[in-house]
């Protein structure tokens, strides 16, 4: 389980909060949808992998992407 953070990098979507996509996610899954959607996703799923090994999501970028959005 995730360790429990005070300061979000992202606030949480309005639908997230409410449990619809929670919801959606869960009946997507018993639907078999889910299974059918996987080859489509692995294009996303490969360059986020990508971006995870060259360090883009550590903190030290994070900070560089926040500051360059305020200096924007």
């Amino acid at each position: 389980m995730a360790r429990m953070r005070f300061l979000r990098y992202r606030r949480p979507s309005l639908k997230t909060m409410l449990g619809i996509t929670r919801a959606k996610k869960r009946m997507n899954r018993q639907l078999g949808i889910t299974a059918v959607k996987r080859p489509f996703r692995a294009p996303g799923n490969m360059k986020r992998r990508m971006l995870r090994r060259a360090g883009y999501y550590s903190g030290p970028m994070k900070f560089m992407r926040f500051i360059g959005r305020i200096l924007r």
